[in-house]
């Protein structure tokens, strides 16, 4: 006999299973609005609300044939004169009416209500001819339209390289807006990552970031940012986002995605193709025509210009990221280098649109944009963008961008003329952009402080002396000289960063996961023991074995490697413990040597590159711990110890480095000999150690143990 109870148990978890997941069917344009009404002129198509304020057309048809036609809405009961234009296509430049509708057939068509309005703010939608007041066709808003909306999630959950973030919001089917974005940057192999399940997991996908690229993750300093996920991916398609070290297979942070979405379709993705004069073959840049060149910013910047009639060409070139922008214009203040009241364009590539955009800035002060003031472009304030782009390119890690303005663009307040003869003051810049594709805080570095001035009615005047493609990237920074410790007994094991390609891959040449042992406040540094000698280690590598981010268990073996733990069995038996590790009744090894977690983290993003010495990067670090105490152990080195051996992590690879192994008495030795320490190039100081002590050696003003 049939149990009716279960029938009825399954069917309503069906239902609730079903009611979680609302995946819509592909292909999903949002609400279905209705289909257009023809009139006149052939007008065709099915229109959908993809959020609160657009609008998708699917295989909108229309003869182009009327003389004044535009897409037209409003709020009275029938399409009327009553209404304002919806702009097609959105992204015409000019403050005058757009052009009117030219001829489409089944084309899509998204459409963005200006203004401010909101698809609840109308009751239609109209292709309307304003000459004779005439509707050619229209579709009516059904009454309570529940539109899709953008959904909100929590922030990043933290567990490693101080990520963190605002709540996380999915924009649409495809899109995240990930605000305020921190991570330190000193993941080795760390990318966006989705995944399916309750938690990520190696299997999983990369997400390009948000320069659509599928570089390792860079440092964030509190960043807004919007990544896309690749392919035919949905968010429907996954149960989390994560940043995840592929190499370490190690999460840095995640946030679970919920079931019972319903956010806006992601239409308006497909990439552009490149324009007709980007070649990403070419090698040198293509003859602008003008004969004046300049060269700013420690000559990674060219700028070159040509009056032409009432208006001036100019060209900027820059050896940058691609995720920078660079800036040129007038000085807030003439006969000095000055921000504020200075008016610039602002140039870059726009990876999301993959096309070129210059725009009309002016700086009312150094914050960033509000609407109202700061580094804005002028449509934002309430000007114009009297800046016409004119071609763009980028080859071999140079951005080239040429664009016109007016000298004089009868702009009183957000424009500054340029004078047709005689110099005048400019500055420059680079740096970021932010999610609005706006310009961010730059560095110091990365801007004029000197007083530039230029007279634009030159005819020749150039001394730009190099080559931007030859111009040579000396980011490659001089690691750090390896720290050693003799002599020490007592020795203090917590977390820190790697340091970057100056510290551990430097010294150990093998790759790192973006953390390391510091064995008191030292980076890695190799440990000489003594035969017989015994000595204590104080232990704060995390005991929290849900997190792996924070549990690092410390033991010695004759690893070069380490990760005892994650190795099978028959790996590790190629590995023979010193200390750290014991076994159970059963024969099965466990960490002895764990305590409460204590790390070193960055206080803003990873110095590394930044700092010549480890001295100065050891500043820019903060030491937090969690609560508990310590873990003690005592290791007394045995007589037949090889002469090298390794400290290293328990749960994870390459976190440690060397233990110099020597005959009893040799620490007594070696410092009863005369000790010449280097205090600085050229200057010895001879010093004769008398007992059995901490022999210091001090390079380039940082003192390591040696």
């Amino acid at each position: 006999m049939i149990d009716r109870k279960r029938i009825v148990l399954a069917v309503m978890l069906l239902l609730y299973e079903g009611a979680l997941c609302i995946k819509h069917p592909e292909p999903y344009y949002g609400k279905e609005i209705g289909t257009l009404k023809n009139f006149a002129h052939g007008i065709t198509g099915k229109a959908y609300a993809i959020d609160e304020s657009t609008i998708f057309i699917k295989k909108f048809s229309y003869d182009g044939m009327g003389p004044d036609a535009y897409f037209w809405v409003g709020n009275s009961p029938r399409p009327s004169p009553e209404g304002i234009i919806v702009p097609y296509p959105e992204d015409y430049n000019g403050s005058r009416d757009p052009p009117v509708l030219k001829a489409y057939n089944n084309t899509d068509v998204i459409l963005r209500l200006p203004g401010g309005k909101r698809i609840r703010d109308i009751r239609w939608l109209s292709v309307w001819c304003r000459r004779f007041t005439v509707d050619f066709g229209e579709v009516f808003i059904p009454h309570n339209l529940e539109v899709p909306k953008p959904r909100v999630l929590p922030e990043f959950k933290r567990l490693a390289h101080g990520l963190r973030s605002d709540n996380i919001s999915i924009l649409d089917a495809k899109t995240f807006y990930i605000p305020n974005l921190h991570y330190d940057g000193a993941g080795p192999d760390a990318y966006f990552w989705v995944g399916n399940g309750s938690e990520p997991t190696p299997y999983g996908i990369k997400v390009p970031n948000e320069m659509g690229s599928l570089d390792v993750l860079r440092g964030y300093q509190g960043e807004d940012i919007e990544i896309q996920l690749p392919g035919s991916l949905t968010v429907y398609d996954v149960d989390w986002l994560a940043v995840w070290c592929v190499r370490y297979r190690h999460n840095f942070g995640h946030v679970i995605i919920p079931k019972d979405l319903d956010v806006p379709p992601a239409l308006g993705q497909t990439k552009i193709s490149p324009p007709w004069w980007y070649n990403p073959t070419s090698t040198t840049p293509k003859p602008t025509g003008a004969t004046n060149c300049r060269e700013f910013l420690e000559k990674r910047l060219q700028v070159k210009w040509e009056i032409i009639g009432d208006s001036i060409e100019i060209t900027l070139s820059a050896k940058m990221r691609e995720d920078q922008y660079v800036a040129f214009g007038l000085s807030g203040t003439e006969g000095s280098a000055q921000m504020v009241g200075g008016d610039v364009t602002v140039a870059f590539y726009d990876t999301d649109s993959r096309t070129f955009k210059a725009i009309d800035y002016y700086m009312t002060h150094t914050a960033q944009c509000d609407g109202k003031s700061g580094v804005c472009p002028d449509e934002r304030i309430g000007g114009r963008n009297d800046v016409t782009l004119i071609s763009g390119r980028r080859d071999n890690g140079v951005t080239t961008i040429k664009y016109k303005r007016l000298l004089q663009t009868n702009e009183a307040v957000n424009d500054k003329p340029i004078p047709s003869s005689g110099e005048v003051s400019v500055i420059a810049a680079f740096g970021p952009l932010n999610s609005r594709k706006e310009a961010n805080a730059h560095s110091m570095t990365d801007k004029t402080k000197d007083d530039y001035k230029i007279d634009f009615s030159s005819m020749d005047d150039n001394d730009c002396s190099v080559s931007l493609v030859d111009l040579v990237d000396t980011n490659g920074p001089k690691p750090w000289p390896p720290a050693t410790i003799i002599g020490e007994n007592t020795l203090y094991a917590k977390i820190g960063p790697t340091g970057g390609k100056r510290g551990y891959s430097a010294v150990t040449h093998y790759p790192s996961w973006g953390i390391a042992w510091y064995i008191n406040d030292l980076l890695i540094p190799e440990i000489l023991v003594e035969r017989g000698q015994t000595y204590t280690f104080i232990v704060e590598g995390g005991n929290d074995k849900t997190n792996p981010s924070k549990y690092h268990p410390f033991y010695i073996s004759d690893s070069p490697e380490g990760g005892f733990g994650q190795k099978s069995p028959e790996e590790q038996v190629k590995q023979k413990i010193y200390a750290g590790v014991d076994y159970d009744a059963n024969g099965i090894p466990y960490p002895t040597a764990a305590g409460r977690y204590c790390e070193y983290v960055h206080k803003s993003i990873d110095k590394s590159a930044e700092t010549e010495t480890f001295e100065e990067y050891f500043k820019t670090l903060n030491l937090e711990c969690e609560d508990g105490e310590p873990a003690f152990f005592n290791w007394t080195v045995p007589m037949d110890a090889p002469d090298l051996l390794y400290y290293q992590c328990y749960t994870h690879n390459n976190l440690g480095w060397k233990m110099k192994v020597v005959d009893p008495g040799y620490n007594s030795q070696h410092n009863a000999k005369d000790k010449a320490i280097n205090l600085h190039p050229g200057i010895s100081v001879l010093i004769v150690v008398m007992s059995f002590s901490t022999i210091i050696s001090y390079t380039d003003s940082k003192c390591y143990i040696f």
